[in-house]
């Protein structure tokens, strides 16, 4: 068993992507040292915990690399139809009693189970196996030699993603998340090749439907604070102590950090003990924390991390021995620039608040954890491209 264990340990080191892997660990532990700093106003034991808990994910996240490294992305979608099946019941769960609120939304896109010391959030898990499988199913097309511009093709691949979008967004009500599977449809389909007249038919269709239901106020009430959010945007005094009242607070740490800050763990709204002062700090808000403590110095660090880390995952896209695992990773690649984007919109008041975290650097045990098993899953590909194959190394 230990030398299993060191053939296993030796093959990674030599085939994976270590370089993926570095610059992940990076991030996570620069997003660590910044959790740090946003729960310290609740209490040395608290912060422990908090940073304990991003460690723990950590590790297993790096055990998660691992092991997605060694799994053969071609055999595992020959199991296609048990990927479906995990889909639809891994969100079917949040129905049952394990399902839960999430801690800074009233949204049910939570799973508690006991003994884990985190809650799992299923969109963050399904992103994966919904990736894959967009991947296989955009393969079988061009293998069936199916016209990718055609209306056909456009509608089976638009399907699969709205009816998965559809059936989260029923049961939880979250969004933010649900949009995250669009974006990997919308750069997974363009990559693949699809009509560009599709996508200006999909966003023509989509705004025309939402201007319509606002002008003619068919909007239902409980959708009245999507709108709001997005009203905000465009007028910042427009609820300022309400809808808009994260946003402005985090728009205020931001200006007041300058160029290098205000110094790690001396925040005035970081640190301060009222935590509507700066209200998800240690989540939806990490990057206003480092903003004010560490400056724009600090910001833009962040920023170069995750653009080397999706730089770094297109470079394997690019060399990926088929069209799978060149698909595979446009779509990991989409899902963390969406992420990117959207969370650091968010807090300079340019997107609305939806819940979506920063990769890597916000506070979530399974968001960490999935992170680091999609990063495994780029590695796998990485491991079996032409590079590796031109240099003699055994696949294993």
């Amino acid at each position: 068993m230990l030398n299993r264990l060191k053939a296993i340990l030796a093959d990674f080191f030599q085939q994976a992507d270590l370089v993926l892997l570095g610059l992940c660990c990076a991030a996570t532990l620069y997003g660590m040292a910044l959790i740090a700093s946003a729960t310290r106003f609740m209490g040395t034991s608290k912060m422990i915990r908090y940073v304990g808990v991003q460690g723990v994910a950590m590790l297993l996240g790096f055990c998660a690399y691992i092991f997605m490294s060694m799994v053969d992305l071609e055999v595992l979608m020959k199991k296609w139809k048990w990927l479906v099946a995990f889909n639809v019941v891994f969100i079917g769960l949040l129905l049952t009693p394990f399902g839960v609120g999430g801690a800074t939304t009233g949204n049910q896109a939570w799973l508690k189970f006991p003994g884990i010391p985190f809650q799992i959030g299923p969109a963050e898990v399904v992103k994966i196996t919904f990736t894959l499988l967009l991947a296989k199913q955009l393969e079988w097309l061009r293998e069936e030699k199916r016209d990718m511009k055609s209306f056909r093709s456009a509608f089976s691949v638009a399907g699969h993603t709205f009816a998965l979008m559809g059936w989260y967004v029923v049961i939880s009500g979250d969004m933010g998340n649900a949009l995250t599977f669009f974006f990997i449809f919308l750069c997974m389909a363009f990559a693949a090749g699809f009509a560009l007249r599709w996508f200006v038919l999909l966003f023509a269709g989509a705004g025309g439907g939402i201007a319509a239901m606002v002008l003619l106020d068919m909007v239902p009430s409980s959708m009245n604070y999507m709108l709001d959010r997005f009203r905000v945007l465009f007028d910042h005094s427009y609820d300022s102590l309400g809808v808009g009242w994260q946003q402005t607070r985090s728009l205020l740490a931001l200006g007041s950090g300058g160029v290098f800050g205000q110094g790690y763990m001396n925040g005035t709204q970081t640190q301060s003990t009222y935590q509507s002062s700066l209200p998800y700090r240690w989540t939806d808000f990490i990057f206003s924390v480092c903003g004010e403590e560490l400056g724009m110095v600090g910001c833009l660090a962040i920023i170069v991390l995750l653009s080397a880390i999706i730089a770094r995952v297109l470079m394997v896209a690019r060399n990926g021995q088929t069209p799978f695992q060149c698909y595979v990773c446009v779509g990991v690649a989409a899902m963390l620039i969406y992420q990117t984007i959207i969370n650091i919109g968010m807090c300079l008041f340019v997107m609305p608040t939806i819940g979506v975290t920063l990769p890597f650097f916000s506070y979530g045990g399974s968001s960490l954890l999935t992170l680091y098993t999609a990063m495994g899953v780029v590695s796998s590909v990485k491991k079996r491209s032409p590079t590796m194959r031109r240099l003699g190394k055994p696949l294993r």
